[in-house]
C-alpha cells in the first residue's frame, strides 16, 4: 500500500512538471496557445505568467508531499517526531507570506491586462481599419461589411496587420464569438451590440467558433476567419459583388430559420441598415406611438 502511495505521487509530481513543460515550451497545437495576431499574443503572455506564477507554490507542493511521505513512511525509525509545529511562527509566516505575495502578483497582471486587453479598446495601427458586422443567428454567423456593401455566412476574410473592428449583435440566444488564435471571445446578445477589436499578424486560415452552449446546433457553429494581403482582399471583394446574390429582407428571413452545418455563402447589396434594425426590433418601446416601426420591424421575421 505505501509503495503503491509513493509510485501515485511521483506520476502527479512528473505529470505536472510534463504538462507545465507541454504548455509553456512545446510544440502544441493549443490555438489560444499558438497566436497570430497582437492581441492573441497578448493574452498568451498572460496565461503563461499566470501558470508561471501559481507553479510557483504547486510544484514545491507535489514535492514536498512526495518527502514527507517518504520521510516519514512507517520504515523510517529515524524521522524526527515534532508534534508542536502549530506554535511554529517562522513557518507560519511562511505559508502566508508565499501565497500573499503570489495572489499579489496575480492581481497586478490581472489589473494590467483587463485594462490593456479591453475589447473595446481599438488598435492602434498604421493601417486603416475596417469594420465586420456580425450577427448571431441559429446556428449559423452572418458578417455584414457596411463599407464594402457585401455579406457573408460562416466565412470571413480581412487584410493581414490591418485592425478589424467587429460589431456584434444576435438574433438568437445568447452566442460567444471567438478567434482563438487572434483573441478572445465576446458575447453577442439580442437588443444589445457589443464590440471587439482583433488584428491579424500572419497570412491564414484561422477557426472559428461559438464559445457558449445556445442549443442543438452549438456543436457547427462555426466558420472560417481569413487574414489575406490588400491586393487579396480588394479581389475578393470585388469578386463577392460581382457573382453573389442579393441580401435583402426575403433572403435574411430565410437565414434566420434554424439550421445546421450551414454552407458559406456570399452576398451583394445586403438590406440597408440591417445590422441596426435587427437590434432595435428587440429594444424599440411597445407603444401606441411606434406601431407602424415596429409593424416594419417584425415584417422582418414573416
Amino acid at each position: 500500500m505505501i509503495k503503491a502511495s509513493r509510485f501515485i505521487i511521483f506520476l502527479l509530481l512528473f505529470a505536472d512538471i510534463i504538462l507545465l513543460g507541454y504548455v509553456l515550451i512545446g510544440n502544441s497545437n493549443i490555438q489560444v496557445l499558438n497566436p497570430q495576431g497582437l492581441i492573441a499574443e497578448k493574452q498568451r503572455d498572460v496565461i503563461v505568467a499566470t501558470v508561471l506564477t501559481m507553479s510557483a507554490v504547486a510544484i514545491p507542493v507535489v514535492i514536498l508531499i512526495f518527502f514527507f511521505a517518504w520521510k516519514y513512511r512507517e520504515g523510517n525509525l529515524n524521522a524526527k517526531y515534532s508534534p508542536d509545529w502549530t506554535q511554529n511562527k517562522k513557518t507560519e509566516f511562511l505559508w502566508w507570506i508565499i501565497p500573499g505575495f503570489i495572489v499579489f502578483i496575480l492581481a497586478i497582471i490581472t489589473w494590467k491586462s483587463t485594462h490593456e486587453l479591453d475589447p473595446y479598446k481599438p488598435i492602434e495601427s498604421n493601417n486603416k481599419p475596417i469594420t465586420i458586422q456580425v450577427i448571431a443567428l441559429r446556428w449559423k454567423w452572418l458578417f455584414i461589411y457596411p463599407q464594402q456593401n457585401i455579406a457573408t455566412v460562416n466565412f470571413i476574410q480581412f487584410p493581414v496587420d490591418t485592425p478589424v473592428n467587429f460589431e456584434l449583435t444576435a438574433e438568437a440566444p445568447m452566442s460567444s464569438f471567438w478567434i482563438p488564435q487572434l483573441g478572445g471571445q465576446i458575447y453577442a446578445m439580442t437588443g444589445m451590440g457589443t464590440k471587439l477589436h482583433l488584428i491579424a499578424n500572419k497570412t491564414g486560415e484561422f477557426a472559428g467558433t461559438s464559445a457558449e452552449i445556445n442549443g442543438e446546433g452549438f456543436s457547427e457553429m462555426i466558420f472560417t476567419a481569413m487574414a489575406s494581403s490588400q491586393v487579396d482582399f480588394e479581389n475578393w471583394v470585388q469578386k463577392t459583388k460581382e457573382f453573389s446574390k442579393t441580401l435583402d429582407l426575403a433572403e435574411y428571413n430565410n437565414l434566420v430559420k434554424p439550421s445546421k452545418n450551414n454552407p458559406v455563402a456570399f452576398y451583394a447589396s445586403p438590406e440597408k441598415d440591417l445590422y441596426n434594425k435587427i437590434i432595435m426590433k428587440y429594444m424599440a418601446p411597445q407603444t401606441k406611438g411606434s406601431e407602424e416601426k415596429m409593424s416594419a420591424m417584425q415584417g422582418m421575421e414573416h
